[in-house]
């Protein structure tokens, strides 16, 4: 990272300007900060700053497309409300999924659409005993090594 602490005249104070460059088999990756805080190195301010705004953003990005938590069209206040609230709890309960994946598996950053598909819509039959639940899925299935090793932790999503 290198930074610079010149300003044109026209600024009234002074600025960082961080770059990051990166060369790789794709091509040159150059991303430039603008910022006034002083107080950290520009790795740090890169990193712990500007990438973890980024996460966020693309948070509230999949919060919107892949849950559809932007549909408030009711004309009642109330229920536009309780709409966002059950978007959130589907929110809270697909980023736990994704969570609970094998730390190696492409599942562990996939979009909320591609988990939902893949883990969520699935035909299944369900039965009830008296101390336990059953769960019997498909004898195909895609994803089924998987589903296999997250079902022993999809009951602490709950907790």
């Amino acid at each position: 990272m290198r930074i610079a602490d010149d300003c044109p005249e026209s600024w009234d104070r002074t600025v960082r300007i961080i770059a990051r460059i990166e060369a790789g088999p794709d091509g040159v990756d150059t991303r430039f900060i603008v910022t006034n805080l002083t107080s950290s190195k520009p790795k740090r301010i890169y990193e712990d700053v500007y990438c973890r705004r980024g996460c966020a953003e693309n948070h509230i990005k999949s919060f919107k497309t892949h849950l559809a938590a932007d549909r408030t069209s009711c004309s009642r206040a109330t229920a536009n409300q309780f709409r966002l609230f059950l978007h959130i709890g589907a929110y809270w309960i697909m980023w736990g999924l994704q969570q609970i994946m094998p730390k190696k598996s492409e599942f562990r950053t996939a979009q909320y659409d591609t988990l939902r598909l893949r883990f969520v819509k699935i035909a299944a039959r369900i039965i009830e005993l008296k101390t336990k639940i059953k769960v019997h899925l498909p004898t195909l299935c895609p994803g089924q090594d998987i589903l296999h090793g997250i079902l022993p932790r999809v009951c602490k999503l709950a907790t």
